[in-house]
Formats: C-alpha cells, sequence, structure tokens
C-alpha cells in the first residue's frame, strides 16, 4: 500500500468522524430545538395564566369598588342573575339527560373542561346570545361578590327606579370587561322581554275582552 492509498484511506475514515460528528451535533441541535420550544410554551402559557389571573384581580377590585346605591346594585344584580339562570336552562334543555348532574350554572362551567358535550352547547348557548367567556367570568364575579345581600327586582320595580340602565353602567362602570358584561346580561334581559311582549299582548287583551255567551 503506497502513500498515496494510505492517505486517501485516512482521509476517508476523517471525513466518516466528521460526518458522525455533524450527525451527532444535528440531533443535539434538534433536541435544544424541542427544548426551547417546549419552554417557549411554558412562558406563554405561564405569561396567559398571569394576564388571565391579573385580568380577574382587575375585574375582583372593579367589582367590590363599585360606587352604586344599594338600589342601583339591587337593578344589576337582577339583570344578572336572570342571566344566569337563563343560560342555565338553555344548556339543560339541549341536555335533558344531563339535568341531575348539572344542578347549577358552576356545574356546568365545571364540566365544560372535560366534558365535549357540554362544552359545545355551552359555547353554542353563548354564541346565540352574543357573550363571551370574558362576560360570563365578570358576571359570576358580580354574584359572588354581591349575591349574598343583593335582592332580586322584577322588571316593571326596575323600570320605576332607573329609566336608562345602560347609560347608568356606561356612566359608573369604568372596568371595561366589567362594562361589557353587565350591558350584555342588560341587552340579553332586555331583548328577550321585547321577543315577548307581543304574546304578553295578545293573551292581556284576550282576558279584557269578554266572551261571547250564545
Amino acid at each position: 500500500m503506497n502513500n498515496e492509498t494510505t492517505t486517501l484511506i485516512s482521509l476517508k475514515e476523517a471525513m466518516k468522524r466528521v460526518d458522525h460528528k455533524l450527525q451527532a451535533l444535528e440531533a443535539h441541535f434538534k433536541e435544544l430545538d424541542f427544548i426551547k420550544d417546549n419552554l417557549t410554551q411554558k412562558f406563554e402559557d405561564h405569561s396567559k395564566t398571569l394576564a388571565n389571573q391579573g385580568a380577574q384581580d382587575e375585574l375582583w377590585t372593579a367589582v367590590l369598588s363599585l360606587k352604586f346605591t344599594s338600589m342601583e346594585l339591587n337593578i344589576l344584580y337582577s339583570y344578572v342573575i336572570e342571566v344566569l339562570v337563563h343560560l342555565h336552562t338553555c344548556v339543560l334543555e339541549k341536555l335533558p339527560d344531563l339535568v341531575r348532574s348539572l344542578p347549577t350554572l358552576a356545574s356546568i362551567l365545571r364540566q365544560k373542561v372535560t366534558n365535549k358535550r357540554v362544552r359545545v352547547v355551552w359555547e353554542s348557548v353563548l354564541e346565540k346570545y352574543g357573550l363571551q367567556e370574558a362576560d360570563i367570568t365578570a358576571l359570576c364575579i358580580f354574584f359572588v361578590a354581591h349575591g349574598n345581600k343583593a335582592e332580586h327586582y322584577i322588571a316593571k320595580v326596575r323600570q320605576m327606579y332607573i329609566r336608562d340602565i345602560n347609560f347608568m353602567i356606561s356612566n359608573m362602570v369604568k372596568n371595561q370587561a366589567l362594562q361589557d358584561g353587565l350591558l350584555k346580561a342588560v341587552q340579553v334581559i332586555e331583548k328577550g322581554k321585547a321577543e315577548m311582549a307581543p304574546q304578553e299582548k295578545k293573551s292581556t287583551l284576550k282576558e279584557l275582552i269578554p266572551s261571547v255567551k250564545s
């Protein structure tokens, strides 16, 4: 074996070693990329969690610092509780077989995380009424904060005290998420009343007209 052949073999072996090292480095970089992506995802998830927690803290602060009279709080509470009860009823109507396992709105909020049927129905109900999860969060926080002392006022009583509830909310509630949630709650209830009004008028007129006896 001459020197040229020996040199060629040595060069080939060196190239193989370099190739192996490059492959090892490539695998190592892929592993580092995976770790980086994993850490980035965890960081983003953590950031979202902190942001959500911060937003909820702001909501709690906003709810607890509302400058309404007892009467005004009762009126707001009335809209909030009517919407939450209505949403609970709508979900049960679509899931009659789960009535016993979904006795409260809180049970729906818990089960929608793990139960796809509940989640799909819940999302469809929210979409129907133009509501977002953020609105429900705001309304639930309001309910928890004031539900133990507030009283429910029927629609006629509410109208006696406040003519423009939307103006009151827009003017007095500074937190945007809370303001949006309360305004949408009013919208859902008032729209429902408007849709029911023709039927109510019809039945009322029917009661007022005496029946003709032959």
